[in-house]
């Protein structure tokens, strides 16, 4: 559905936070926030720190009218409402978050926000999260126990199936086999059942997403595609036999193609969707070809979740330089995710 035929009451509700008190997130909120096409995209409820809000605006220099409320179940019945709502979260001080510093408190701050959104997920209060930048190391000094925000979202949630980070680039969209693990264990970590998962769930992501024709290319792991098992064997003995039992099932996939120009096929529209085979593969990549636009999906969870796939950028926070492009683009997946995720929710 799109934002031009969006109606007010079919608008998908949308949680944004304002991520990591001392990165650019809340001047990206209140750049986002500004263009007048947002609201028409979603029923929106901003959530964090009031002073926090104030402080993005400032930076920005710009001034974002809401509405405050006090919890997210009031969230539906302002359908028609034309401007975003505030609700109040009161975790960490302005003396806690000194600009460019990964704290404690910041981390904290963002978990505790985030488990909130995923709580009235869960409760069916709102239908997807965009959230502004975070900051890793600070989140594992306040209390993240996982290797990253994806696995907290899984076991917060629940996930016992397969799920993985997906970044996207306009219409075009990567997962990966294997993430953050170190390459000396990305051979060990491919295996077909584990390129199956992946490349099924991109592809129910983009259908989700609106992309129901959507074709995914798998990419091979050694240089030159192994050349025929001359250059490693893993696309002969893993890599091919999961992309011919998916085309068995009917999925829309070719490969593997050799990595240093898979995506020269991609810009040439031949596919939506890369497979990669570790992190860096696909990373470096889609950095390259639009690093201000790029979009971290959060992959296999029950309700969407997006974030620019940029961090927090501590070395200009406060300075009113953010670009707002990467968070436009991870707001309007989320519209159009969240927006499926409620049609499927009522059609049950």
């Amino acid at each position: 559905m799109t934002g031009e035929a969006m109606t007010a009451t079919s608008r998908p509700v949308i949680a944004l936070t304002l991520g990591d008190p001392a990165g650019i997130g809340p001047e990206l909120i209140a750049r986002l926030l500004a263009k007048p096409e947002t609201g028409a995209r979603a029923n929106i409820v901003l959530v964090g720190d009031p002073w926090l809000w104030e402080a993005g605006q400032a930076v920005a220099g710009l001034r974002v009218a809401t509405d405050a409320i006090d919890d997210f179940a009031s969230v539906r019945e302002r359908a028609s409402a034309a401007r975003p709502a505030f609700l109040r979260m009161d975790t960490v001080t302005q003396a806690d978050s000194p600009l460019g510093e990964a704290r404690a408190t910041g981390g904290a701050s963002v978990l505790t926000v985030l488990n909130a959104c995923m709580d009235a997920a869960q409760r069916g209060e709102i239908d997807a999260i965009c959230f502004a930048p975070l900051n890793k190391y600070a989140m594992k000094l306040g209390g993240l126990g996982h290797d990253d925000e994806l696995h907290h979202f899984a076991k917060y949630l629940g996930v016992e199936g397969y799920f993985c980070e997906f970044n996207t680039l306009g219409d075009l969209w990567t997962s990966r086999v294997s993430s953050h693990i170190p390459l000396k264990d990305a051979a060990a970590a491919l295996s077909v059942a584990g390129i199956q998962a992946a490349t099924r769930l991109i592809h129910r992501s983009l259908v989700a997403n609106g992309l129901p024709d959507a074709r995914v290319a798998v990419a091979a792991f050694n240089p030159h595609g192994g050349d025929g098992g001359t250059c490693g064997r893993e696309e002969v003995d893993i890599i091919a036999p999961a992309v011919r039992a998916l085309q068995a099932e009917g999925l829309p996939v070719v490969g593997p193609y050799p990595a240093d120009t898979i995506f020269l096929k991609a810009q040439a529209g031949e596919f939506q969707a890369i497979v990669t085979m570790y992190h860096d593969q696909g990373q470096i990549a889609l950095k390259l070809l639009g690093f201000s636009r790029g979009v971290t999906v959060q992959g296999g969870l029950p309700i969407p979740i997006t974030t620019p796939a940029h961090g927090t950028a501590y070395d200009i926070a406060g300075q009113g330089r953010a670009n707002v492009d990467a968070t436009w683009q991870a707001f309007q997946i989320a519209c159009r995710m969240g927006a499926a995720q409620r049609a499927s929710a009522l059609a049950r």
